[in-house]
């Protein structure tokens, strides 16, 4: 149900019966534009009467990814007809091929530095962000992840993308980056959905700047150890206005910095334990001095001994970057 949202739901199906009935003044025969006129008043109608959000067939709740991109819904997955299922798996299997388009080369040198990741959905669409991105104050990293799973949480990730490659061009204070990126993911994005991130900017001398919007800790391995470096903010989208703390420190050669979605720290193994954020720490500080491909397929071999074989049921995304050496 969408109880919650109501206000802001009743708002939108208003908007576009206004919209509608200005088409059809001038297109009165226009069959299809009746039809929608008619499933936005069913829709209003389910609103008043509480039933909005549950299936007309069978009385459970329609999936609520599926209604933040289709507020006129009135059916489960469960009860589309064949068609429409054709039709919805026609959609996942394009959204995913542009998805795995958008993302950056699997392996980058670049600017005094080497990086690696690994980007797994759990189905076939993700709500993980993972990029990698040259200006002219060196490498911007990125590792989001959207609330909620499916083809809504994918397309507020891909806003969130185009969002923040649009502000790295300006070549913004990385602060300001986040406090933009925050102000317009909260302008586009339903009451329910925020997006936690961890981001920065590497130099060709080794400095590095880095913050946090509710995201898991970003960790840095040197030699004497491995730091980790928590939240500087709140997830986006969670308030229109809010500010973010910047870290700078600097990196030798060989030191490593390590960004991960919460599919990578929570996954559980059979016994209910979390794979966690010191694990991956202890990992990470034994591996110094190996290369960022090195690190991420151990890494990746160490989560899948603890899983022992149990599946993952969440987006999985791990980016590596290591200092290069002169």
């Amino acid at each position: 149900m969408f109880r919650y949202t109501e206000p802001s739901l009743r708002r939108d199906l208003q908007e576009r019966r206004e919209r509608l009935e200005n088409f059809l003044a001038d297109r009165p025969d226009d069959e299809q534009l009746d039809r929608l006129l008619q499933q936005v008043d069913a829709a209003l109608v389910r609103l008043a009467d509480g039933t909005y959000g549950i299936c007309e067939a069978c009385g459970e709740a329609i999936e609520p990814e599926r209604l933040a991109v289709d507020p006129l819904l009135c059916l489960c997955l469960d009860h589309l007809t064949a068609s429409e299922q054709r039709a919805l798996e026609q959609d996942l299997e394009l959204s995913a091929r542009i998805q795995h388009g958008l993302l950056p080369s699997r392996e980058l040198r670049t600017a005094g530095w080497e990086c690696a990741y690994h980007y797994r959905p759990a189905g076939l669409v993700s709500g993980d962000y993972c990029d990698l991105l040259e200006s002219g104050a060196g490498l911007h990293f990125v590792v989001g992840d959207v609330t909620g799973k499916g083809v809504s949480a994918a397309m507020l990730m891909s806003n969130l993308q185009a969002t923040f490659r649009a502000l790295v061009a300006q070549d913004l204070p990385l602060g300001t980056t986040l406090e933009r990126a925050s102000r317009m993911f909260c302008e586009v994005s339903l009451p329910t959905h925020f997006a936690t991130l961890a981001c920065g900017c590497a130099s060709l001398s080794g400095e590095v700047s880095f913050a946090s919007a509710g995201h898991p800790p970003i960790l840095v391995a040197r030699a004497s150890g491995t730091e980790q470096f928590p939240a500087t903010g709140l997830p986006l989208g969670m308030f229109c206005e809010s500010k973010f703390e910047v870290h700078t420190t600097t990196l030798a050669p060989g030191d490593t910095i390590l960004l991960y979605s919460d599919g990578f720290v929570e996954a559980s193994d059979g016994l209910a334990r979390m794979y966690g954020v010191e694990r991956a720490a202890a990992g990470l500080a034994a591996l110094h001095g190996r290369s960022a491909a090195e690190i991420l397929t151990a890494l990746l071999d160490d989560l899948g001994g603890f899983l022992d074989g149990r599946p993952l049921d969440d987006d999985l995304t791990v980016m590596v970057l290591r200092r290069a050496a002169p």
